[in-house]
Formats: C-alpha cells, sequence, structure tokens
C-alpha cells in the first residue's frame, strides 16, 4: 500500500512499494530513491520557448527559469547524491548551445557535488553539448530499469515489471459535483511507474487515453495527482476523458 509521510515545510512525499523497492513520489513531479539518494525527473523541455520561436512560433520565454527554479528548490529539500533526467531534458537537440550563461551556470550548480546523468530522449538523443553529467540510454538501480520511453511488450498483461519512465507526460481529470479539474500525475500498477513531465511549458496526456492502455493493465493502475503539497491517489473508475 502507499503510505504518506511529512517532509519538510510541509510537504507530504506518498511512500510506494514499486517492483519490490520503496521509492518516495514527491508532489513537486519526481521520483526519490531513498537506498541511494537518487532524485529522478522526467521530460524537463528546457529551451521549448525558443525552439517554437525559431519556427515564429512565439511562447513567453522564461520556460527554462522557471523549471530550473522548481528544479532547484526540489534538490535543495531533498539533497540527493544523484540526479537522473530521464530524457527530453531539453526540448531539441540544440537547446543546450541556446542556454543563457546564467541558466547553464545554474545546471552548473545543480550539478557541483553529485552525480548528474541524462537519459537520451527522444527530443534529445545526444548528450548535451557543453554540460557536465553522464549520458546513457537507461539506469539500474536495484529491481527498477529508468529509461525515457516506456516499453509495450507485455504490459497490457501487466507483466513488465521494474520499469519507471517519463515521455508521455500523464495528468488526470476528476470531476465531482460538476466541477472538474486537470493536473499532473504519476501513474502506476506497482509494478512499473510512468512520471508526469517536470518541465513548465509541456502539456499532459490523460491517464485514459490508449497510449497507456498498452501499459497498465485495465482499470489496475492509481494516478496519484499533484497537488500542491501532497499526492491525491484516484482509483481508474473517479477518472474522466478529456
Amino acid at each position: 500500500m502507499a503510505q504518506t509521510q511529512v517532509l519538510e515545510e510541509s510537504v507530504a512525499e506518498t511512500r510506494l512499494n514499486l517492483a519490490g523497492r520503496e521509492v518516495a513520489l514527491d508532489p513537486a513531479g519526481a521520483l526519490f530513491d531513498p537506498q541511494t539518494r537518487t532524485l529522478v525527473v522526467a521530460d524537463l523541455h528546457l529551451e521549448k520557448a525558443s525552439s517554437f520561436a525559431r519556427r515564429q512560433v512565439f511562447l513567453p520565454p522564461y520556460d527554462t527559469a522557471a523549471t530550473l527554479t522548481a528544479l532547484t528548490g526540489l534538490v535543495l529539500r531533498r539533497r540527493p547524491r544523484t540526479v537522473l533526467c530521464l530524457g527530453d531534458s531539453f526540448h531539441d537537440g540544440e537547446g543546450a548551445a541556446r542556454l543563457s550563461a546564467q541558466d547553464a551556470a545554474r545546471i552548473a550548480a545543480l550539478q557541483a557535488g553529485r552525480d548528474w546523468v541524462w537519459i537520451a530522449g527522444n527530443h534529445d538523443p545526444a548528450p548535451p553539448a557543453g554540460l557536465g553529467g553522464d549520458c546513457c540510454a537507461q539506469v539500474q538501480i536495484g529491481p527498477l530499469a529508468f529509461r525515457h520511453e516506456p516499453t509495450c511488450q507485455d504490459g497490457a498483461k501487466g507483466k513488465m515489471k521494474g520499469e519507471v519512465a517519463g515521455h508521455l507526460h500523464p495528468s488526470a481529470k476528476v470531476s465531482r459535483r460538476g466541477r472538474s479539474i486537470r493536473r499532473r500525475a504519476f501513474v502506476t500498477d506497482k509494478e512499473r511507474l510512468v512520471l508526469p513531465s517536470f518541465g513548465m511549458l509541456t502539456g499532459g496526456l490523460n491517464v485514459l487515453d490508449r497510449a497507456f492502455q498498452t501499459l497498465f493493465p485495465p482499470f489496475a493502475f492509481t494516478a496519484f495527482v499533484l497537488g500542491e503539497k501532497r499526492l491525491y491517489p484516484v482509483a481508474p473508475a473517479s477518472l474522466r476523458p478529456d
């Protein structure tokens, strides 16, 4: 069963037994492995606004700064030994080169004194140029395999165990008393887990979408919906499509 524990600043994490390993789900939208003090975030999509601007689509150009501010707060609160970024850390392969000097310095400060791993994503398959850290396709921590895209084989039968991925940007919609809310969410059947996107300029895919049907047994998963200070577990029967 999932358990809620209170952290500093009245933030309540959710402890979850995932494929035999206890992990903590943070309301900021990150996973924390207490045994190795590894902090995991997915889909930062840094420099998304500048990527769109190259195609004459203009968005508020503050996404990278806002995402790094949120990540800095999370790192200061969790104090990890390792930070693992689960792919699509940049919105395109040239995103790292477009970083401002200030934002590049903020990333360097986050990396100082700890291990930093960039997992290759579909938006950023090559290592980010000019930035520190290691780059790889996936990382294994105990029974858990961390990668960018979730694999579909055997997922519908619930046989995929120990996979932690991003890529799909899960969100959940809940309706009650004539009102509905839609927020980012973790989605898991306690054998595999998909993280929400951490980036400030990323959309979300409803967890009832067909993309999730190949990953989890029908009606046998839980969406942990992100609140300001805690997570809210929601069963499939209480979820609504878009």
